[in-house]
């Protein structure tokens, strides 16, 4: 007799990893292998951090911290704030995470109960809606496209035959790299605050931008919920470690959940990560090679056959229409895979129905990456 699966775990995949995998297995063949499909930068953590974590191995016994985190590293991501957009945060209201996915699933969690509705844009990161299906939250998905340079706004909200309970923002976003200026965040704040709709945000490429300076939802909205992560700017994918600002009503439930779904967060991470705010220097060297790569792409892409690219305001990202190739596009980056070794991811991660027509190039890698990659494409497409 066969034994339940709960109906919690019919989920879709991340098909990026999906890619990803295929194209580990393809690398540990010895076939060459360029890697544009996963959001990572290319760069390990900055030296302090490496250091950090090296004496903390010889000299801590790495048990377990606070369930919010360490006290240090919580201060120095206040001081961050500081720094990076002139506000003042309490550290009190900082919540240290495993990863900002666990921050993700602590806010659905205590912001929103089993039935209640949260929108959020399409394309946009797949991991939203599945982990809201997971947990009995309606997905109210909001289709957007380059006439509000894929970012929902106030107006379209306004339009929306469902009430909602939450809504969630990514600038910069996942996959095409737009960001909300000001104005237009600042409506949509109006706009939550006026209906009752709780706004979380999430603010991990933050650093990682091209002229336009970010803006955070910590300025707009006492009551809205920051996520950030070490991953991106930070370049400390691995290391699994991510923040979220609170507004005071959360703090209680969050720590009780994160007390009981994850102790506390890696403890090796959290004490090297507290050297990540003195490396700024090297840190924007990374973004400046992101530019570099970002620039390679936008003036060479179109010559190989992409030429309908979302504006990359931010992140690593290049989300590009292609339409005129393929109306599979989970099949046209399994081929593309296969026959050149370049790695992107489909479409279909980020928006289901649409995304049959789009691909999504990462950039975070060398720039003699991006130049290689660029070059098979266009030889595979003539």
């Amino acid at each position: 007799m066969a034994l339940k699966v709960s109906n919690r775990a019919d989920i879709s995949p991340f098909i990026v990893m999906d890619v990803m995998r295929a194209a580990n297995r393809r690398e540990a063949t010895g076939k060459d292998v360029l890697h544009l499909e996963v959001g990572q930068p290319d760069t390990a953590a900055p030296g302090p951090v490496l250091a950090a974590a090296k004496s903390a191995l010889d000299a801590n016994r790495l048990g377990y911290t606070d369930a919010l985190g360490i006290p240090e590293l919580r201060a120095r991501i206040a001081r961050h704030y500081q720094d990076f957009y002139g506000a003042d945060v309490d550290a009190q209201r900082i919540v240290v995470t495993t990863g900002s996915s666990g921050a993700f699933l602590l806010s659905f969690l205590a912001a929103f109960d089993q039935g209640d509705r949260v929108g959020l844009a399409l394309p946009g990161y797949p991991a939203y809606k599945n982990i809201l299906a997971a947990l009995d939250i309606e997905v109210v998905e909001i289709p957007v496209d380059g006439s509000t340079r894929f970012q929902p706004t106030a107006a379209i909200l306004e339009q929306l035959d469902t009430p909602l309970d939450g809504l969630i923002i990514a600038s910069p976003s996942n996959p095409t790299g737009s960001m909300l200026d000001a104005g237009e965040f600042q409506l949509l704040a109006d706009w939550c605050r006026a209906k009752g709709v709780r706004l979380i945000s999430d603010e991990i490429y933050h650093g990682i931008t091209y002229g336009t300076a970010p803006v955070s939802a910590l300025q707009l909205d006492e009551n809205a919920i920051v996520i950030n992560s070490f991953s991106k700017y930070f370049s400390m994918t691995g290391w699994r470690l991510g923040w979220m600002i609170l507004p005071e009503d959360l703090a209680r439930a969050v720590e009780c959940l994160t007390q009981n779904f994850f102790i506390s967060p890696p403890t090796l991470a959290q004490i090297a990560a507290a050297s990540v705010f003195d490396c700024y220097d090297e840190l924007d060297a990374n973004v400046a090679r992101y530019a570099k790569n970002r620039a390679v792409l936008l003036e060479r892409l179109p010559g190989a056959g992409f030429e309908d690219l979302a504006p990359p305001d931010g992140a690593f990202y290049i989300y590009a229409n292609v339409a005129h190739l393929t109306n599979d596009s989970q099949k046209f980056c399994a081929s593309m895979l296969a026959e050149t070794g370049v790695a992107a991811t489909p479409g279909i991660d980020f928006d289901p129905g649409r995304g049959a027509s789009f691909v999504r190039f990462s950039y975070a890698g060398a720039t003699g990456d991006m130049e290689r990659a660029v070059d098979k494409l266009k030889a595979w497409l003539k």
